[in-house]
C-alpha cells in the first residue's frame, strides 16, 4: 500500500503502544504497575452525567452547529471571565473533539508549508508530530541550563521569518513546570511585536500545587481579541477527569474562528452533541470536585517526591502542577527507552522514556492513579535500579531477587 509520505513518516502515538504493552501483561495475569497514565483515577462530576444523560434518555441527539452548541459557550465564556479575566463572545469560541484537536485544527489554520512552529522543550509528544503533518516545521528550543523552564533569549535566538507561532504549555506535561508571570508576560510581548502566534495549551492550567497559579496569558496583552496573538485552547479532560469525553475548545479572534470552523466542518461537523451536553454539565455544575481533584494529586505529588528522594543518585524537579514529574535517571542509564523497556520487563512498572518528550536521559512518572501505585511503583524502581535498595522484593506473592546490580 502506497500511503502519503506524511503519514509514512508519522511514528506510532506512544501511549497507544504502552496501553498495549500494560494490557498484554495484566492478561497475562502480570501484576504490572504503571507510572504512565495521563488521566486522574476520579468520577466524572455528577452534574457531567446527568446532563449527558438527560440528553441521550430524550432520544434527541443530532448535530449541532458546527462550532458547538450555544448554550455550552455560553457556559465556557462564563469560564473564560472567571479564569482568564476576559470578556467573549460566542463568534470567539469553537467545540472540538478534545484539546488535541483544537490545537491540531489552529496548526491547520495557521501554518503553511515550511511555516516553523516554536515548541520548547520537554514538550507533549504529539506537538511536533502535528506541526510536520500539516507541513511545518517543529523548532525545538531547549533551556540549555538544564533546568525546564525556557529563557526568552534563547527563543528569541531560534526566531526566524518564518515563524508562525510559539506552542506554550503551562502547567508543563511532561515536567510539571509551571511558567513564572514574568515569562509569560515576555513572550505575550515578543509575539505581539513580532506578529507571532501564541498558542497557550492551558489544559492543566488549575491543577497547581503549593500556591502557585499558572498566569493567563490575557492578563500581559494590550491588544483587543480581535488582533490579538494570543490564542488559548482548554477543555474538561484533566480538570474534572473527563478524558474519555473527547472535548475541548479555542478562544481566539473570531475570524479565526471562522476558519477552524469551516475546517471543522469538513473534517467531523460538531462533536458529540452527548459529549457537550456532559461538558456544559461540568463547567456549570459545582467547581468543588475540581478543588478535590486538585488536593488529591496534590497529595499524590507529595508521597512521589518523597518516595523518589529515596533514590541514590536521582535528580527530580518537584512539579509545581498537572500529575507528572521527569526525573533525570541519567546515572543509572542515559537512554530513557532502553531504561523504560528495562523497568518494565524486570521490575514491571510502566514508565514513559523522557525522549518522546524532548528530555534524553528522563523518565516521565505519572501520579494521577492511586498513593498505594505510586508508593509500590517508585519501590520497585528504586530495587531495579538502586544498589543500596534491597536485593529482594515482593510482587505480588512473587519473590524477585535482583541479579544484575
Amino acid at each position: 500500500m502506497n500511503h502519503a509520505q506524511r503519514i509514512a513518516e508519522l511514528p506510532p502515538y506512544l501511549f497507544a503502544e504502552i496501553d498495549k504493552k500494560i494490557e498484554a501483561k495484566r492478561a497475562a495475569g502480570v501484576d504490572v504497575i504503571s507510572l504512565g497514565i495521563g488521566e486522574p483515577k476520579n468520577k466524572a462530576p455528577i452534574q457531567a452525567i446527568l446532563t449527558s444523560a438527560a440528553k441521550l434518555s430524550g432520544g434527541d441527539v443530532k448535530y449541532t452547529p458546527t462550532d458547538g452548541s450555544p448554550s455550552l459557550k455560553k457556559a465556557i465564556i462564563r469560564y473564560t471571565e472567571e479564569h482568564y479575566d476576559k470578556l467573549v463572545g460566542p463568534e470567539n469560541v469553537i467545540v472540538s473533539t478534545g484539546a488535541k484537536q483544537s490545537i491540531y485544527n489552529l496548526l491547520l489554520s495557521l501554518v503553511d508549508p515550511q511555516d516553523e512552529v516554536i515548541i520548547l522543550a520537554p514538550y507533549w509528544v504529539s506537538y511536533p508530530e502535528m506541526v510536520k503533518l500539516v507541513s511545518g516545521v517543529p523548532v525545538i528550543v531547549t533551556p540549555e541550563d538544564g533546568t525546564f523552564h525556557p529563557r526568552l533569549p534563547e527563543i528569541e535566538a531560534a526566531l526566524s521569518s518564518y515563524t508562525k507561532a510559539i506552542i506554550v504549555n503551562s502547567p508543563n506535561n511532561p515536567s510539571g513546570v509551571v511558567f513564572s508571570d514574568s515569562f509569560i508576560a515576555e513572550l505575550v510581548e515578543l509575539c505581539e511585536r513580532r506578529g507571532i502566534y501564541l498558542i497557550m495549551d492551558d489544559i492543566y492550567h488549575q491543577l497547581v500545587f503549593d500556591g502557585a497559579r499558572a498566569a493567563p496569558a490575557y492578563r500581559f496583552t494590550k491588544a483587543d481579541l480581535e488582533s490579538s496573538k494570543v490564542l488559548v485552547v482548554n477543555g474538561v479532560s484533566k480538570l474534572y477527569g473527563m478524558t474519555g469525553f473527547r472535548l475541548g475548545w479555542v478562544v481566539g479572534p473570531r475570524k479565526l474562528v471562522e476558519v477552524m470552523t469551516n475546517l471543522q466542518g469538513q473534517i467531523t461537523s460538531n462533536p458529540s452533541a452527548i459529549s457537550q451536553a456532559a461538558a456544559e454539565g461540568a463547567l456549570t455544575g459545582g467547581q468543588g470536585v475540581v478543588e478535590s481533584l486538585r488536593l488529591t494529586i496534590q497529595n499524590n505529588r507529595d508521597v512521589m517526591v518523597r518516595e523518589l528522594q529515596g533514590l541514590t543518585d536521582l535528580r527530580t524537579v518537584c512539579p509545581q502542577g498537572t500529575f507528572y514529574c521527569l526525573p533525570d535517571f541519567r546515572a543509572y542509564n542515559k537512554k530513557s527507552l532502553e531504561l523504560a523497556d528495562f523497568l518494565l520487563k524486570k521490575a514491571l512498572v510502566v514508565t514513559v522514556p523522557g525522549s518522546e518528550f524532548g528530555a534524553e536521559g528522563h523518565l516521565r512518572l505519572s501520579f494521577a492513579g492511586t498513593v498505594k501505585d505510586v508508593k509500590q511503583g517508585v519501590e520497585r524502581i528504586k530495587w531495579a535500579l538502586d544498589p543500596s535498595a534491597p536485593s529482594e522484593i515482593y510482587i505480588g506473592d512473587r519473590r524477585m531477587v535482583r541479579d544484575w546490580l
